[in-house]
């Protein structure tokens, strides 16, 4: 319970003395779906704690209309200080960058790592660089966001957030995340995320898509970005974190030859242990 009553809700694997990793995950998905389970017991001296959060409105956290993304580092301030947290690194998968970001950038995080983020899109950098249907997202919420927020909330629900998770997907993403043991996981995270409703990820998406209330190149801490060179994904980044990269003060960029938007999952490994070596 967050000060002022609002509900959190989060997941955890990994050993209970474990380093902290706080994660946020991607578009429209739970605190259910982890990555790398059966590694956080050797990784870090005493292992790793992973700490996965739903964002407000999604799975089992309550709405909080209105929120920007420096609320949702307020709540992460919340949370670490309810726990005893220390020494706190910070990973952000897809549409979860723009929050993990949020959290660096209030100093709550000693490391942090990106993966197959969401860029900064309406940064002027991306402003010829988009695919139409990304710039006309941007646009709109740039000219009205009440409205954007309305129609992003009319986009569908689990099974057809899934379906355009496929469509957008290139060959080798398309087959992680349809091994049928992974499409469950997903897709009961899909539906975990949508059962209050599409308001949690339309005022997500808004937030992504708008510029964002906090200057990354202020960012204090070392940022590993990840991409995989196959990632088809039109909003990730424009340019597979270089521009990113080149606007934080301590960002290390790796470039995964035949990875995809999937990376989280087909290269945990390297992922989690340079997070813990930072």
């Amino acid at each position: 319970m967050l000060p002022g009553g609002r509900r959190l809700g989060w997941a955890e694997w990994g050993p209970v003395g474990g380093a902290p990793v706080l994660f946020c995950p991607g578009a429209a998905t739970s605190r259910s779906l982890g990555f790398g389970a059966h590694l956080l017991a050797g990784l870090g001296g005493h292992g790793v704690r992973l700490i996965s959060v739903d964002r407000p409105g999604l799975g089992a956290s309550d709405p909080a209309p209105g929120r920007t993304l420096l609320d949702f580092a307020g709540d992460m301030t919340s949370l670490v200080g309810l726990r005893e947290l220390t020494g706190v690194r910070g990973m952000g998968f897809s549409q979860g960058a723009p929050f993990l970001l949020a959290c660096a950038a209030a100093g709550i995080l000693d490391a942090a790592a990106v993966v197959a983020g969401t860029d900064e899109l309406a940064h002027p950098t991306f402003a010829g660089s988009l695919i139409p249907d990304v710039a006309a997202m941007v646009e709109a919420v740039r000219a009205d966001p009440v409205a954007a927020e309305g129609f992003f909330a009319g986009w569908g629900d689990a099974d057809g957030f899934w379906q355009r998770i496929l469509s957008m997907a290139g060959d080798g993403d398309r087959a992680v995340y349809t091994d049928p043991a992974f499409a469950e996981a997903y897709r009961r995270a899909l539906h975990e995320a949508f059962a209050q409703g599409p308001g949690g990820y339309a005022r997500d998406t808004v937030l992504a898509s708008a510029r964002w209330p906090f200057d990354v190149a202020q960012v204090p801490i070392p940022i590993d970005l990840w991409y995989g060179d196959a990632d088809t994904s039109p909003v990730h980044s424009p340019d597979l974190g270089a521009t990113l990269a080149s606007r934080l003060p301590d960002a290390r960029r790796h470039v995964v030859a035949g990875a995809g938007g999937a990376l989280l999952w087909t290269h945990a490994e390297p992922i989690l242990e340079t997070l813990m070596s930072r």
